[in-house]
């Protein structure tokens, strides 16, 4: 096998890994978007991109990942 040809298996092989992230990402923001829902601040927005950046930032860059993995 090639190594293009294993790369793009592997990529399809991987194609759960972008839905699993963003899954995680929502669910570690579950408390903070049903406050954000609930009422909505400036602060609790900006505690809630402070405090859990990774999961922001990977819903920011999901798009991305869709298109690499896909």
């Amino acid at each position: 096998m090639t190594e293009s040809s294993s790369s793009s298996s592997s990529r399809r092989s991987a194609r759960w890994f972008p839905l699993l992230l963003v899954l995680l990402a929502l669910w570690d923001l579950r408390t903070d978007l049903a406050l954000l829902i609930d009422h909505f601040t400036f602060t609790s927005l900006s505690f809630a991109m402070r405090y859990h950046l990774l999961a922001v930032m990977v819903l920011l860059g999901s798009a991305s990942l869709w298109r690499r993995y896909r």
